[in-house]
C-alpha cells in the first residue's frame, strides 16, 4: 500500500439527523466547527445531516418529504406554469 495517502484526523464524531434529533457516534475525519456532548458525557464534533436511515423513506417505509430552503415550493410553482401554459 502506499504510505501518507489517508487522512490522519479520523476521530469520533456524532452525525445527528436534524428532521429527527437521531443521532449515532462514529469515526470520520469530516471537518465541522460544532460540538455536543454524547450519552457518555464526553463533547464530540457534530456533523449535521439532512437525512439518515432514521428519516429516509427507504428504511422507514413512511414517504416523508424534506424540504430544504423552499425547493419543493419552487420546483412545484415551475411545474404548475409549465401545466397552464396552452399546447401549440
Amino acid at each position: 500500500m502506499k504510505k501518507d495517502i489517508h487522512p490522519k484526523n479520523y476521530r469520533f464524531v456524532v452525525f445527528k439527523d436534524i428532521s429527527t434529533d437521531f443521532a449515532f457516534l462514529s469515526r470520520s475525519c469530516a471537518e465541522t466547527r460544532e460540538k455536543t456532548i454524547w450519552t457518555d458525557g464526553k463533547e464530540y464534533p457534530l456533523v449535521k445531516l439532512e437525512i439518515s436511515s432514521a428519516s429516509h423513506p427507504f428504511y422507514t417505509g413512511k414517504m416523508k418529504l424534506v424540504d430544504t430552503a423552499g425547493r419543493v415550493d419552487k420546483f412545484r410553482s415551475r411545474y404548475a406554469k409549465k401545466q397552464a401554459e396552452p399546447k401549440k
